[in-house]
């Protein structure tokens, strides 16, 4: 006869085998959902270089770039039913040197991100918790104490009030996560350099880039990412540009010009 810790042990190896099993095939199911439907598009609106201090955490005066774009992106075909969030970020590549003599390697600095959350699902511990709670009782949930009696009468005259605005109002659609059309959208972080100098850098270009986070499985990134597996899709980046002079830089020529021919 087997002791109760070999049964113990059986069991718990027999259950761990089983939730690898169907975690293997969980996460080879994202296979099934196509993803090159995936779009997204980012413009520049608005670039400016100053001078300051861009964190507050900061010992020094540099030169930083600030910018606002707009993103069009449609980032539904990511979300199935394996996907917890979706991390969306927008980038800068611009040129690791002010000098254009010479050849560098082009470096990348995210100016924006945000998190977007899948949908909740019918069977998450929330929905389940409100299901089980409408289904209880009134006798129970109700107090024969005047403080209950009133609580709960409280509680039905603002049932009764959801219920008939909810009547009067038309039903609301779901919203599917990952629609984006952001306009003048303003950088969360600054673009700064090493350097503490920034102004007239040359071909810098704003992309798009996401990180699809699943409950069981690998991370899959965005294409034209280093990283590895990336999802398919269609990234349209912005136009190159170039980062403008020091903001105020020119109205100091200008002035000090004016002042030695006076």
């Amino acid at each position: 006869m087997h002791s109760s810790l070999n049964r113990l042990q059986a069991v718990f190896g027999f259950f761990t085998t089983v939730a690898l099993v169907v975690a293997g095939f969980a996460a080879l199911s994202v296979l099934l959902f196509p993803t090159d439907t995936t779009t997204a598009s980012v413009q520049l609106k608005n670039v400016q270089v100053v001078k300051g201090r861009p964190h507050y955490y900061s010992t020094k005066r540099e030169e930083y770039a600030q910018i606002r774009f707009d993103l069009d992106a449609d980032l539904t075909p990511l979300f199935n039913w394996n996907t917890k969030q979706l991390f969306v970020y927008v980038y800068a590549t611009y040129s690791s040197s002010d000098n254009t003599n010479t050849q560098t390697r082009a470096s990348e600095a995210i100016i924006w991100d945000s998190i977007i959350p899948a949908s909740p699902s019918p069977y998450s511990w929330e929905n389940l918790v409100e299901k089980a709670t409408a289904l209880l009782p009134e006798s129970l949930t109700s107090s024969s104490s005047s403080k209950g009696k009133a609580t709960a009468g409280k509680r039905n005259a603002k049932k009764t009030k959801t219920n008939t605005a909810s009547k009067n109002k038309k039903v609301a659609e779901p919203v599917t996560p990952g629609a984006l059309r952001l306009r003048g959208q303003k950088a969360k972080y600054q673009i700064s350099d090493i350097t503490g100098r920034l102004a007239e850098r040359q071909n810098v270009t704003l992309s798009v880039g996401w990180n699809v986070q699943p409950w069981v499985g690998a991370l899959w990134w965005a294409p034209k990412t280093g990283a590895v597996p990336r999802t398919e899709g269609h990234i349209v980046s912005s136009e190159v540009f170039d980062f403008p002079a020091l903001k105020g830089k020119k109205v100091e020529g200008q002035a000090s010009a004016s002042a030695s021919a006076q």
